[in-house]
């Protein structure tokens, strides 16, 4: 059975998608980006304050159904440009114990609101 989400953590949308989609094994999240979300606009601008902000945006809302980040096991990151691939990373291992969840990483040139980073990810129940 799915159950669709709207977390605290981020404001809803007035676009077609859901947040948080969760089947029986796994909560689905959808693409993040700093521009998202009031606490979000004050890190436009360096990939790796994005980063923070959008991988705790994510935290909050994994909080909000009981999960803590431990629980990802797919993440995919898209860079407006891959030449910040480092910084996202160096900032990226921060919310992370050295138990990472699988990744792919892609260069996406124009991400909502002139944000550098969108991350999404899914989480096992």
């Amino acid at each position: 059975m799915l159950r669709r989400f709207q977390p605290k953590a981020v404001p809803a949308s007035g676009a077609p998608f859901t947040q948080v989609v969760m089947d029986d094994r796994y909560a689905f999240l959808s693409g993040l980006v700093a521009a998202d979300f009031p606490e979000g606009r004050a890190a436009l601008g360096t990939v790796a304050d994005e980063t923070r902000a959008v991988l705790g945006a994510i935290r909050a809302m994994l909080a909000e159904i009981g999960l803590s980040m431990d629980r990802i096991v797919s993440v995919s990151v898209h860079l407006a440009d891959l030449d910040d691939f480092e910084a996202m990373d160096n900032a990226y291992r921060e919310f992370f114990d050295g138990n990472y969840p699988a990744r792919t990483t892609t260069e996406s040139r124009r991400l909502f609101g002139d944000s550098r980073v969108e991350i999404t990810c899914q989480a096992l129940l």
